[in-house]
């Protein structure tokens, strides 16, 4: 299998995790323990990318349409993300991993909502790499929520409509400050965004695993690796441009 180098790694990577459900069902198990083993995956990918040195790493663990599931998978899910936390915190310290959210977590339950402000506050002084988890989170949502502190800081007088340009508007997403994600990667076969990041992956290289999440580990996250290494990102230009400015 091609290994990754360390000379052309994605400085963010983002990761839609589906397909915890058909792994279980497919196994004769309950949902809840597709969710619980991809919990392991989302260890070992965490702990790989660190080795790695990958700096953003973005996983999409909770959108907006998800509490329409079923109560029962949904508080499980709350569980999972608590018992995560806790068993991490450790790790996270000892390897300099920055938590952080995107999303609306105020609308979490509120032990879980606690215990993520309490981990964030604990780990904020770390620089080595940040973890970012989508929680209640939503593409649209978010960038009218980046419109609205737009339209109120003019509406006070601080900044003027001209002022409001795509740098201006990036500073005012969850993701403001943080680069672009370099390559989005969704597992399960699926071949569509989910309302995940929408303004951020305007040029952002997409890899479609076939591989259920709770299945995609080391090997499956190298190939994803390798394939992005094997691409060639223009932004727009040509070629012929990109070999004179090397």
């Amino acid at each position: 299998m091609e290994k990754p180098t360390l000379t052309k790694l994605p400085r963010h990577v983002a990761i839609i995790m589906d397909g915890n459900g058909r792994w279980a069902q497919e196994r004769n198990l309950g949902r809840i323990e597709g969710h619980r083993v991809g919990a392991e995956s989302v260890r070992a990918i965490v702990r790989y990318c660190r080795r790695l040195g990958i700096p953003i790493l973005t996983l999409y663990a909770f959108s907006k349409e998800n509490w329409q599931r079923p109560r029962r998978e949904v508080s499980a899910l709350w569980r999972l993300l608590a018992r995560y936390l806790e068993s991490e915190l450790d790790e996270m310290l000892a390897n300099g991993i920055r938590l952080n959210t995107l999303g609306d977590i105020d609308e979490l339950p509120q032990g879980v909502s606690r215990l993520l402000r309490k981990t964030m506050e604990k780990t904020a002084g770390n620089r080595d790499m940040v973890l970012n988890l989508a929680l209640n989170y939503s593409g649209r949502s978010e960038i009218v929520r980046a419109a609205r502190l737009l339209a109120a800081a003019c509406a006070a007088g601080k900044i003027g409509p001209d002022d409001v340009d795509e740098a201006t508007f990036s500073r005012h997403l969850y993701t403001g400050g943080m680069p672009d994600p370099d390559l989005l990667i969704r597992t399960s076969g699926e071949e569509r965004i989910s309302n995940f990041l929408l303004w951020q992956i305007a040029y952002t290289e997409l890899y479609v695993s076939p591989v259920y999440w709770p299945d995609f580990r080391e090997p499956q996250l190298m190939e994803a690796l390798a394939d992005y290494q094997r691409r060639e990102r223009r932004f727009g230009k040509i070629s012929e441009q990109l070999l004179t400015e090397a």
